[in-house]
């Protein structure tokens, strides 16, 4: 599929079917998003898939704010946690911040990630959906992420078992100024 087709008709899947997804499809997909500008070519988003049923439910406990957010992961054959190293993106190599911006750069640099990597999904046949309500500092003991790292967010895939229709998108004359 073209880039116009692969950006237009993904969408949020959180319905998934059994079918596993291979080790090697997820290393292309890992790479393609691998390729996502990121501030100074900081390169701070890391993945961490987890295939495994007990750490999935465990993750999904920690879901208090939005329970639903569990059962997604519990459904979906990977769960793909977008991890940053923190102090990275923003930041100038004495430490000090680039722009008025501080670190909120690594969010924007995760978002790209994060975007690259579910389009790359699509194209893959795959379906995700990016979530974003969970409690943070629990998954990221249930990982036992470093302390350079912090969860951006949390990714479900698999083959999709849904096929939602597409929202409704506001008209471009509402969305572009052009000066």
């Amino acid at each position: 599929m073209d880039i116009k087709e692969c950006i237009t008709t993904r969408r949020s899947i959180r319905s998934f079917t059994d079918k596993a997804v291979d080790d090697e499809v997820l290393k292309e997909i890992i790479f393609e998003a691998s390729h996502s500008p990121s501030w100074k070519n900081s390169q701070s988003p890391r993945y961490i898939a987890v295939k495994d049923a007990e750490l999935k439910a465990k993750i999904g406990q920690c879901t208090s704010a939005y329970p639903h957010n569990g059962e997604i992961m519990a459904g979906a054959p990977v769960l793909v946690c977008l991890t940053a190293i923190k102090s990275r993106a923003g930041f100038e190599r004495d430490g000090s911040y680039s722009t008025d911006r501080e670190n909120g750069w690594t969010m924007f640099d995760a978002g790209v990630a994060a975007q690259s990597f579910c389009l790359a999904c699509h194209e893959h046949g795959l379906g995700s959906v990016i979530m974003g309500i969970f409690d943070r500092a629990d998954i990221e003991k249930v990982l036992n992420l470093p302390e350079d790292r912090e969860l951006i967010c949390l990714i479900p895939i698999g083959y999709p078992a849904e096929s939602p229709a597409c929202p409704k998108r506001k008209t471009v004359d509402e969305l572009l100024t052009i000066v």
